[in-house]
């Protein structure tokens, strides 16, 4: 086991790991920018290091800076958390060059996995059901890309395959229109992946958001903890998560479970990673996996017992995943609020001073947060300030659970979201489960204050 581990991140996720380290007796090198100076994780911390200025350009995406960090400190490891460089190849093996330890999956899986282009060519030779599209990346040819349309049918979407977070994707109702978007989508996605190739998917009117989460070690042993529903999302970005997913049949969500550690095995994978799936008409179809442990995490540790991101240190560590398939048991449900610093209705970010912090407890309930009463939110970074997560031994208790956690928490000093969740919270169609991922921007829009 590694004796000390740099964290490169910030926010709740680099107290997640701070933590994790401390139980399994490993000290934790936190980083930390010009902005992140007074984080409660940073306090805490045996060894700190300041590796820049506020933007992240220059401190959490700054490789030099992260290594020379891991250097100076003796680490053996570097745990990336997720966002920033946690998901880049480039990153991972850098870090493995420079004789450290790259706590998440070999530079090889991240590339391939990473590509959505390569990602979707290797699930279709695993079993995994993908979305009807293009065979691969998008000719020059006007012509050919509107045969290919015409074969898939439409409304098609057009994706960046180097994309993410909801970026680089277009949505084509009419062959007018279609040569125009290819090309838009093109240019954005050159800009902003530094990759201008991008394919065409099948538009799916209505889907849910399903995931998979797996474990794999090294050894070539591979688990999945059950399934996440994260339809409850405006810009593509996830407000609610939950596990189990609602009214899916088990054996469905088990024939799924067992491809994707197929697929795991087939690529040599190593850590922890998410299959991410649109769900419709009773359908499965495979978008993408994330290579990295995810915010919503903690909905699958409720459900299942198992501490992801111990797990992903020890089998960073060379050890054998301490449980199989069969000894992993699926117990209650668990719904998780990402706490954000904005307004509720409008999502305009808040930054500022916290005046007032007061976390929410009882039976089955789990805060993650970096915050405190006095803590300054900056702008430099994403508006999440933690999470809520109740657990209960059904949804409803779950429901019950999380609306009287909502109801004790307190953020005073800026704007946050808790209005927004206590509202959804007894909305009767999210009350009664699986919504589809465009319910909360339809919610949003009839209920702009």
């Amino acid at each position: 086991m590694f004796k000390k581990i740099l964290v490169a991140n910030r926010g709740e996720i680099a107290l997640r790991i701070q933590r994790a380290c401390r139980e399994l007796g490993i000290k934790a090198v936190m980083v930390y920018s010009e902005a992140d100076r007074d984080a409660k994780y940073v306090k805490l911390a045996e060894e700190a290091v300041c590796i820049g200025p506020a933007p992240s350009a220059l401190s959490y995406l700054n490789m030099p800076a992260i290594i020379s960090a891991a250097e100076v400190t003796d680490a053996e490891a570097i745990h990336p958390g997720y966002g920033f460089l946690s998901e880049n190849a480039d990153f991972a093996e850098r870090v493995e060059k420079s004789g450290f330890q790259f706590i998440g999956p070999t530079p090889e899986s991240i590339r391939i996995m990473g590509d959505k282009v390569s990602a979707k060519q290797a699930m279709i030779k695993a079993g995994v059901p993908c979305v009807p599209g293009s065979e691969g990346e998008l000719p020059d040819d006007p012509a050919q890309v509107r045969r290919i349309a015409k074969a898939v049918g439409y409304p098609v979407i057009i994706k960046a395959a180097g994309g993410g977070g909801g970026r680089g994707m277009r949505v084509v109702h009419t062959e007018a229109a279609l040569i125009n978007a290819v090309s838009m989508t093109k240019a954005e996605a050159g800009a902003a992946f530094g990759n201008p190739a991008v394919y065409m998917e099948k538009f799916l009117q209505n889907p849910r958001h399903i995931e998979i989460q797996v474990l794999a070690d090294k050894f070539k042993n591979a688990v999945y903890l059950g399934e996440r529903d994260c339809s409850m999302q405006r810009r593509h970005q996830k407000i609610i998560e939950e596990a189990p997913a609602p009214g899916i049949p088990r054996k469905q969500i088990e024939r799924l479970g067992e491809r994707c550690v197929a697929a795991c095995k087939k690529i040599g994978y190593r850590g922890a990673g998410t299959f991410e799936f649109l769900y419709e008409d009773g359908e499965f179809y495979f978008i993408e996996m994330n290579t990295r442990v995810q915010v919503e995490h903690p909905v699958t540790e409720m459900i299942t017992g198992v501490d992801i991101v111990k797990t992903q240190i020890m089998v960073a560590a060379g050890e054998k995943l301490p449980f199989t398939q069969r000894q992993i048991e699926i117990r209650g449900h668990a719904i998780e609020c990402r706490l954000n610093a904005e307004d509720p209705y409008k999502c305009i970010p808040s930054p500022g001073r916290i005046t007032m912090w007061h976390a929410p407890g009882g039976p089955g309930i789990r805060v993650d947060s970096h915050i405190y009463s006095n803590y300054f939110v900056p702008s430099n970074y994403d508006s999440m300030i933690g999470k809520i997560i109740a657990h209960g031994d059904t949804r409803e208790q779950a429901l019950a659970r999380m609306l009287t956690a909502l109801g004790e928490t307190v953020v005073e000093g800026i704007n946050s979201n808790i209005p927004l969740h206590r509202e959804l919270m007894v909305d009767a169609k999210f009350m009664a489960g699986g919504t589809n991922i465009h319910y909360l921007e339809e919610w949003l829009s009839h209920h702009q204050r």
